[in-house]
């Protein structure tokens, strides 16, 4: 069975990480999907100004790569994430919802790279780009 990105992220807003940060599924291609965070005062980091705490962001963004590897892979593979830098360029608006896209654009035997932005709602004005690497960790399928 291929890889289903919408049925994994309806199963995983059950429980988990995912779940209490209510990232969502948005839409998916051949090696990349678009995730969902919807904006939640729980998520604030600085009450002052409504801002969203960088933390939910960079799990949406550790999601999103993580999963177009699935989808660019075609199956679900243990992996762990060996680098994944953020670039923050501007802070997420207050009552926004924020979409993190990643895109796995290349795999070799051990290794998937990715790169990703998140943006809330113009992907022309960015407020994250990432790029990484993550390490399969079970047998090879």
């Amino acid at each position: 069975m291929e890889f289903d990105p919408a049925r994994f992220l309806k199963l995983m807003r059950r429980h988990g990480h995912n779940a209490l940060l209510g990232i969502e599924y948005h839409a998916h291609g051949e090696d990349w999907v678009e995730l969902a965070l919807p904006y939640s005062p729980r998520l604030v980091g600085d009450t002052d100004t409504g801002v969203l705490a960088s933390g939910p962001i960079v799990s949406l963004m550790d999601m999103a790569t993580s999963i177009s590897i699935w989808i660019r892979t075609g199956n679900f593979q243990p992996q762990a994430t060996l680098d994944l830098r953020v670039d923050y360029l501007r802070p997420a608006v207050p009552g926004k919802t924020v979409v993190g896209r990643g895109q796995c654009y290349r795999v070799t035997r051990n290794i998937a790279f990715i790169r990703g932005q998140a943006h809330d709602g113009d992907p022309d004005d960015p407020l994250a780009h990432v790029a990484g690497t993550y390490m399969f960790t079970g047998p090879l399928k």
